[in-house]
């Protein structure tokens, strides 16, 4: 039976701590090492999941500490919403709370909603929110958290208004990628950089972040269809079903609405998708600039990445992307 609210002892953890433009600019060059240099400092539409996921990682293993064997972690899906980018110079707070657990046959189900307070550049301006997600994950192995809450809080993903014209790029993500982008984002969980790790978790190789994926899919959008400006991104979503192993071509099929504000997207690897029923939504263009205007194809770099149309084992607390437990 699962309880309306959660029971006693469930943390409820915040942090604060100030974000440097050299971690953001790190974060944003790791993720876009196959594509061209941007021309602004922005963060990247992702760098809030790495600001909160350290947070995330705590109540984990607070969640878990009283498991009696090996606990590991299934990243299902995630949710982000703001209605702007961590700003260089600012102390941003992070307050998550657990929503909610189930359990399911491999473990609990549980829900976190993260919410993001910033005080805006070198502390000049009043404390304000600015993104909230909710993050979906398994924790294979975990059998004594007893059931509360709702695990699919959140809000619907944006619909589409119509279709645009489909791309497809095609990246083939390396080891060098996957390891700058563990560096940058400080997840670096021995699955994602040491082969002997990733085996001994059942894994062939070492596997790429699942939010590596999506935050270079968000900038391929961003490249496209928000004429390279970062800060029109609004909330972006997906779930993750399989890892992605370097050296193997990854398949970012895009499919914008008429108005270009709306891009769902799908990340496949030759064994299939990686991850679906992604989303990405754009704030509308400044005055002068058509809302569903593609910028020029951008050639991605470094790993021969191409454009084209389309019109279509676990040690405690180790962590992992994708599954096929539906909500």
């Amino acid at each position: 039976m699962t309880t309306a609210s959660a029971p006693a002892g469930i943390p409820a953890p915040a942090a604060t701590r100030t974000v440097t433009a050299e971690e953001i600019a790190a974060y944003r060059g790791a993720v876009r090492a196959e594509l061209p240099v941007t021309k602004d400092e922005l963060a990247s539409p992702v760098h809030a999941f790495v600001l909160a996921h350290t947070v995330a990682e705590r109540t984990v293993a607070t969640l878990t500490a009283d498991e009696p064997g090996p606990v590991s972690v299934v990243h299902l899906a995630q949710d982000i919403r703001g209605h702007r980018l961590v700003r260089p110079g600012e102390r941003v707070a992070v307050r998550l709370e657990v929503l909610g657990a189930r359990r399911e046959a491999r473990g609990t189900r549980v829900a976190l909603r993260s919410r993001l307070t910033g005080d805006g550049a070198n502390g000049t301006e009043e404390a304000e929110p600015f993104a909230e997600l909710i993050t979906s994950a398994l924790l294979v192995g975990a059998t004594t958290l007893e059931p509360f809450g709702d695990i699919t809080a959140g809000a619907a993903a944006p619909a589409p208004a119509g279709a645009g014209e489909p791309a497809t790029v095609v990246h083939e993500p390396t080891a060098e990628w996957i390891r700058r982008y563990a560096h940058a984002s400080g997840d670096e969980n021995p699955i994602h950089l040491d082969e002997e790790a990733a085996r001994a978790a059942g894994f062939g190789s070492v596997i790429a972040h699942g939010m590596s994926v999506v935050a270079l899919t968000v900038e391929e959008i961003v490249d496209r269809y928000a004429d390279g400006d970062a800060a029109r991104v609004r909330g972006i979503g997906g779930r993750f079903s399989a890892p992605v192993t370097p050296g193997e071509p990854l398949r970012l099929d895009l499919q914008p609405d008429a108005a270009g504000r709306v891009v769902r997207f799908t990340c496949r690897t030759p064994a299939g998708a990686a991850v679906k029923s992604g989303w990405v939504e754009l704030a509308a263009a400044e005055a002068g600039t058509a809302a569903g205007a593609a910028p020029e194809a951008v050639t991605a770099a470094h790993t021969g990445a191409s454009t084209d149309t389309d019109t279509d084992t676990p040690t405690r607390n180790a962590h992992r992307d994708g599954g096929d437990d539906d909500e």
